[in-house]
């Protein structure tokens, strides 16, 4: 019953706290409406995951946005972030940075580097796949290995 709520709420109210409501706040941290995060804040300590829409009723982003919200645990395991934009209008510093065209899915690392562009949704499988190729993640993979013997 919880994730039609949440369905519900995104169509009805075009905001993104409610189109992120399915995610925990480490994963999607809330961001007061009318605020841009700051990228700056999330380089060299988060990985992000950006989707862009045109409209929060845009069947792919509530489709990735329930891709997402299926295994948070991982995306929480590998340090990512969740951002979203929905209002083209807005003219957010993100949409100006990235300049997507319609739906957009976008993997920045944790230095800030573009790691994946993707014009349709991903699953957390396949994004965690991509993140695990990255170098600053098989070190860190190594570093915990190390760690646990």
């Amino acid at each position: 019953m919880k994730p039609v709520l949440a369905l519900v709420m995104t169509v009805f109210f075009a905001s993104i706290a409610a189109a992120q409501a399915d995610l925990p706040e480490t994963v999607a941290p809330r961001i007061p409406e009318g605020e841009e995060p700051d990228l700056q804040q999330f380089l060299w300590k988060n990985r992000l995951v950006i989707v862009f829409a045109n409209n929060p009723n845009d069947p792919q982003f509530t489709e990735q946005l329930r891709l997402l919200a299926d295994r948070p645990e991982a995306l929480e395991e590998r340090d990512v972030v969740v951002l979203t934009d929905t209002d083209p209008a807005g003219q957010s510093e993100l949409r100006r940075q990235f300049r997507p065209r319609g739906f957009m899915l976008i993997l920045l690392g944790k230095d800030g580097t573009i790691y994946l562009r993707k014009p349709v949704p991903w699953n957390v499988r396949e994004l965690t796949r991509s993140i695990d190729k990255i170098p600053l993640r098989q070190q860190e993979i190594t570093r915990e290995k190390s760690q646990e013997e």
